[in-house]
């Protein structure tokens, strides 16, 4: 039995056998299979071979115009390694004697065949290693694009574990048969881990080297509560947990009775508890949670799977069933935010050495008008269907934000003269997630409807800590000194401005920050749906007095350590109803 401490970052226990995803793009661990398997590994390779033959095959025949014959030299010696029956040979005898799995030995001979050509002195040799790196990983494309298929045909609940997930990958997720995962890589706030808390699947991320350690078909708990993962437990380990697993679901039970009752603190003031949505199905958990509506409608994901690049009308019946899903309550639409740790599939972007600060989300769109001005069609022509808002994110300056707005001035034009129509008193919003936005809120306040705060990127913004980043998680912290002093600049400006104001990051997921965001003027919070009963709980517990005070005495520390053990202390208080 071994256990690993991670980051939990979706609350729950899941106890299942393992179903290990490897990546190509970090180095496959030696994996073995039961000798009665070996001839699958063989046939599998085998696949692979002739699928990525025909891949640079077919690339070779459609793009031959382009390119010129240094680029021809290299797909001809990719298609003599990939035809090369030696090498095949060798594979073949490394599966069979060792049983490896085929992942495994592509790699193993691969990156013994790239070392040796990376040793010769001949230059043009030298170079071939590049080579064999490349075809080793479009092999293993193959190998393991095999395997994640797999994932939608399962029929027995699994934990998923591997380096790292996408956020398509884990949206994508079956919930009936997987039941938690667990990987090397990830962040608190990371799109991944933000998906698994709305989908209410137990997650652990940046736990190193849970790949390595873990085979397929192990026993693994994953505790996303406390962030551990146990692998291959013993009896005693499993009991234990499964007592733990009910007691997380009849505490969730009991939670539910609030759906009906409003999120009101002791002394009678009204919080608006809203939900971060990135599909129209996920407002029905809204309202069965006991939502106020929609703070916060993630409308990449739209994009991020697609196999092309979704048209009006498909965005179009998109919104206009959440927005009908959600009846008189409203749904903030954020507009596309692609880029940071989000790439679609169907549209070419550049990968930039820091995504997070290159061309993303408003910038992207700036740059894409055709793409941007679809969507502000498709949103304003749903808005007639329900409460709608429109929100940009990633808003820096004064000129972004005219630009966005000119753009929607135009839509609402085009639309007008064509009799279409749309409700033109849409309110418009933006996302204050930079620390420029912050610090020129007075400005940016004159020009919008509304604020929402996206604490995710403002601590990342602010800290200079990349939120997706297992190796710096310990400095990613809410709690930061500068980050308390930014919140409180952006309340007082939204409150002197007279404009809305919601927090929508994954601080407002945490219950031991409630009372302190609450102490801070924040009257609307928008987070995962399945943390709403929980956090209005809390908020029936306190009284708006207490709420100031703690945010009074966490603004006086002088680190984040001792304001989160401050305000863990006040949340034991609340629970055992000692206030």
């Amino acid at each position: 039995m071994e256990i690993l401490k991670g980051i939990g970052v979706s609350h729950g226990v899941a106890i299942c056998s393992a179903v290990v995803l490897d990546a190509e793009e970090v180095r496959i661990p030696q994996r073995h299979v039961v000798p009665s398997k070996t001839e699958v590994e063989i046939q599998r390779l085998r696949k692979a071979f002739l699928d990525a033959t025909q891949e640079v095959s077919n690339l070779r025949v459609s793009q031959s115009d382009q390119w010129d014959s240094r680029i021809k030299d290299i797909f001809a010696v990719h298609l003599h390694f990939l035809r090369d029956k030696t090498l095949r040979k060798k594979i073949d005898d490394l599966l069979a004697e060792k049983c490896y799995t085929a992942e495994y030995a592509v790699s193993f001979v691969m990156r013994e065949i790239a070392q040796h050509f990376s040793n010769e002195k001949d230059a043009y040799i030298s170079e071939r290693a590049n080579d064999i790196i490349d075809i080793e990983k479009r092999l293993l494309r193959h190998l393991l694009g095999e395997k994640r298929k797999d994932l939608k045909n399962l029929r027995d609940p699994v934990v998923v574990v591997g380096y790292d997930l996408s956020p398509t990958q884990t949206a994508s997720f079956d919930k009936r048969y997987i039941k938690g995962f667990a990987i090397d890589a990830g962040g608190r706030t990371s799109h991944t881990a933000i998906v698994a808390k709305t989908l209410g699947i137990p997650a652990v991320v940046a736990l190193g080297n849970i790949s390595t350690l873990v085979t397929s078909g192990d026993t693994v708990i994953v505790d996303g509560t406390r962030g551990r993962v146990v692998i291959n437990p013993d009896e005693e380990t499993i009991a234990e947990y499964r007592a733990f697993a009910a007691d997380i679901l009849q505490a969730s039970i009991e939670l539910d009775v609030l759906k009906d009752m409003p999120a009101e603190t002791l002394d009678g003031e009204i919080i608006e508890l809203m939900a971060n949505i990135e599909f129209p199905k996920e407002a029905l958990t809204t309202l069965e949670k006991g939502g106020d509506g929609i703070g916060l409608y993630r409308t990449e994901f739209l994009y991020l799977d697609a196999p092309k690049e979704p048209e009006e009308e498909t965005q179009y019946k998109v919104y206009v069933e959440t927005l009908k899903n959600m009846g008189d309550k409203p749904v903030t639409f954020r507009t596309v935010d692609l880029g940071g740790d989000k790439f679609p599939r169907n549209i070419k972007m550049i990968r930039e050495k820091n995504p997070y600060l290159g061309l993303r989300s408003i910038r992207y769109c700036l740059q894409h008008m055709d793409m941007f001005k679809t969507q502000i069609r498709a949103l304003l022509r749903a808005s007639v269907h329900g409460k709608t808002k429109i929100m940009f994110p990633l808003i820096t300056n004064l000129m972004e934000l005219r630009q966005a707005k000119w753009v929607v001035a135009d839509v609402k034009e085009d639309l007008e003269e064509q009799g279409i129509p749309f409700d033109d008193n849409v309110e418009i919003g933006i996302m204050i997630e930079t620390p420029a936005a912050a610090l020129t809120a007075d400005s940016l306040a004159d020009e919008v409807d509304f604020f929402s705060i996206g604490t995710n990127d403002l601590i990342q913004y602010t800290l200079a800590v990349d939120r997706v980043n297992e190796k710096v998680a310990s400095l990613y912290s809410p709690l930061h000194p500068a980050v308390l002093q930014l919140l409180r600049k952006i309340v007082k400006v939204a409150k002197r401005s007279r404009i809305d104001l919601s927090l929508c990051g994954e601080m407002a997921s945490e219950p031991e920050f409630t009372p302190l965001l609450l102490g801070l003027g924040f009257d609307t919070l928008s987070l995962a749906a399945p943390m709403i009963p929980e956090i209005k709980q809390i908020i029936r517990s306190v009284s708006m007095e207490y709420c100031r005070d703690v945010a009074r005495r966490a603004l006086k520390f002088d680190t984040d350590t001792q304001t989160i053990s401050y305000l863990r202390e006040e949340l034991r208080k609340i629970q055992k109803r000692e206030i």
